[in-house]
């Protein structure tokens, strides 16, 4: 410790002035150039416990920050959860929260949860971005349809998502079923370009009873460019309290269904077109194939 003497013998009666200085709001070089103290060690004791005026503190943009941490800090948090959780360097936590007790050593699969989380934080807009580039590269790879492979598209869509007859029970009626609006705008772009006109379509909605059933029939009849009024009655599935749906929120519009009317040589039509496809995608094929 610096010894006094000296000009500073009398430290009592300096720290008396040192503090009232200090409390007519004057700054430390303010103090030290009034009262001639040029040893910083001997200003400190001087000060000691009085604290300084509010226009000496400078803005800190991390106070809020700070402020936070020990907050966190305080709940029992590690420098770990508190990084993830505010986002800063773990030397800035240290800083701010050391004075504070620590909490309770966590146990090893809380500590992998957590490293696992971080890792994620960082990865995942990563990937996020790779994803959205290789889509974005293959949606340039289509380009235009001409309308042969419209043509071709909409056989295959139906093959896989629309009605079909069966042996045990011959039922030639074209109805299409889907949940996912670009499989309807596809499919009625290739009901379009086959000639099948609007007024011998029509159109039902297939929702569950919970769902909003009013903001669904407008979507769908929207999407199909016709008035709500044109929709047939909705069919409500029941909903049943013990079986928890994943198909929820405002993304969920239940299923929209397009049937065509008078539609029995439309059917042939669509099956032997699919038995083209199959025959023509098998070199050496069986030319009479069984659809």
């Amino acid at each position: 410790m610096t010894e006094i003497h000296g000009k500073y013998a009398d430290f009592d009666g300096l720290r008396e002035q040192a503090i009232a200085l200090r409390r007519e709001g004057l700054s430390r070089r303010q103090i030290r150039d009034r009262l001639y103290v040029d040893n910083n060690d001997i200003l400190n004791r001087l000060l000691e416990g009085e604290p300084p005026p509010e226009w000496t503190k400078r803005p800190n943009a991390k106070d809020d920050l700070r402020e936070k941490a020990r907050e966190l800090r305080l709940r029992g948090m590690t420098y770990d959860q508190i990084q993830v959780e505010l986002g800063c360097s773990k030397s800035s936590i240290s800083l701010w929260v050391r004075d504070l007790p620590k909490p309770e050593r966590r146990d090893p699969s809380e500590q992998a949860k957590l490293a696992s989380r971080k890792r994620w934080e960082h990865e995942g807009p990563r990937r996020e971005a790779e994803r959205e580039k290789t889509k974005l590269a293959a949606f340039d790879e289509v380009g235009q349809l001409t309308d042969r492979e419209l043509f071709l598209i909409g056989v295959g869509l139906y093959w896989s998502e629309g009605s079909k007859s069966k042996p045990h029970r011959r039922q030639e009626t074209v109805v299409f079923i889907n949940s996912d609006p670009g499989m309807i705008r596809v499919y009625l772009a290739w009901l379009a370009l086959l000639g099948v006109q609007r007024d011998s379509l029509r159109y039902r909605v297939m929702i569950h009873e919970s769902a909003d059933v009013d903001a669904a029939e407008r979507y769908w009849a929207a999407l199909a460019g016709v008035d709500v009024s044109a929709l047939s009655k909705t069919t409500l599935k029941s909903h049943n309290p013990k079986t928890v749906r994943k198909n929820v929120g405002d993304g969920y519009r239940g299923c929209f269904v397009i049937r065509v009317l008078g539609c029995a040589e439309l059917y042939r039509r669509i099956e032997g077109w699919w038995c083209g496809i199959v025959v023509g995608s098998v070199s050496g094929g069986d030319p009479s194939p069984t659809p």
